[in-house]
């Protein structure tokens, strides 16, 4: 066990290359065929606190969890004490007493899963925190480009998309960084903060044909309306006619570049659903990662807590 795991998984931010390989090796090792996973959790409980809408991430931490041997409680906000002007705090700290050791946290306000480590015992994995991290999501983009090109140091990847408000863009470009990748940002100028480049150390671009021009990958982010304030699109049809991901502008990254997209899709918005479907996509390998990526995570978190006792 590396003992520079952290307790905590709140970003990727902070976390060494070493623990990220640790991360990825342990996905690679506990999804094998033969290979029991280990009961880590038997006897723990693990609480779903999910403030935000989830299919893909909160289904396969839930998967995670019980390959493990946990016990799984979910909480949402239609369904606790939120509906009644209960505060995150209260509610995580109430579970949290009743004896889970771990709480996989999402909450629209960014700094969410920060502000309850250090608050509480529990240990904290961030499932995705406003527009500022999505930690696991980058971890299994990161294996999932492992898997299929063999390594990620000296590759060239491409995010496109509506990135000032992408959380999955920022600990992506945060970890394939530290795992020597070169990252590009692309955006319309309404969807690209200022700074990314310096910030993040990545080339931006507020078009996406020069964003893809020699690229090993291209992810295509999703278009968050629902978090879009104002009117910086003319509409979803433009968008797709300058910014959408299509076979013709594939063409101009390397032959053989693999599509990806962290999901749900707008499809014929920021992808064509052809696309989406094609052999060149790894948008289901993406998911097929996401079980391996948080037992891996779960399993790495549970085993530093029996060392710390």
């Amino acid at each position: 066990m590396n003992h520079l795991f952290p307790r905590h998984l709140l970003g990727i931010e902070g976390l060494t290359r070493e623990a990220a390989i640790e991360i990825l090796d342990t996905a690679d090792t506990l999804s094998h065929e033969g290979v029991s996973v280990p009961a880590t959790l038997q006897g723990k409980t693990v609480l779903m606190a999910f403030f935000e809408s989830s299919t893909r991430t909160r289904v396969s931490f839930e998967m995670a969890a019980k390959r493990l041997g946990a016990q799984v409680v979910t909480i949402a906000p239609s369904t606790s004490s939120v509906s009644k002007g209960e505060s995150l705090l209260d509610t995580v700290r109430t579970v949290a007493a009743m004896g889970s050791e771990i709480a996989v946290v999402r909450h629209a306000r960014s700094g969410a899963a920060l502000f309850l480590a250090d608050r509480i015992a529990t240990t904290i994995i961030n499932a995705g925190d406003g527009t500022h991290e999505h930690p696991t999501q980058a971890l299994l983009d990161a294996l999932t480009i492992r898997r299929k090109l063999g390594r990620i140091e000296g590759l060239t990847i491409a995010i496109c998309g509506d990135v000032a408000h992408s959380r999955v863009a920022r600990s992506g470009a945060l970890l394939l960084r530290l795992l020597g990748a070169h990252v590009r940002f692309a955006g319309p100028p309404t969807l690209l903060p200022p700074g990314m480049a310096d910030a993040y150390g990545v080339s931006v671009y507020d078009r996406i044909e020069p964003a893809l021009e020699g690229a090993d990958v291209v992810m295509a982010l999703r278009v968050q309306q629902e978090r879009i304030a104002g009117n910086p699109l003319p509409s979803l049809r433009e968008y797709n006619r300058i910014f959408g991901l299509n076979e013709q502008r594939l063409a101009l990254a390397k032959p053989g570049a693999w599509v990806m997209h962290p999901g749900p899709m707008n499809r014929g918005v920021e992808i064509d659903g052809a696309l989406a479907d094609g052999p060149r996509s790894l948008v289901l390998d993406q998911v097929k990662a996401g079980v391996a990526i948080r037992t891996a995570v779960l399993h790495l978190v549970a085993t530093h807590q029996a060392l710390l006792g």
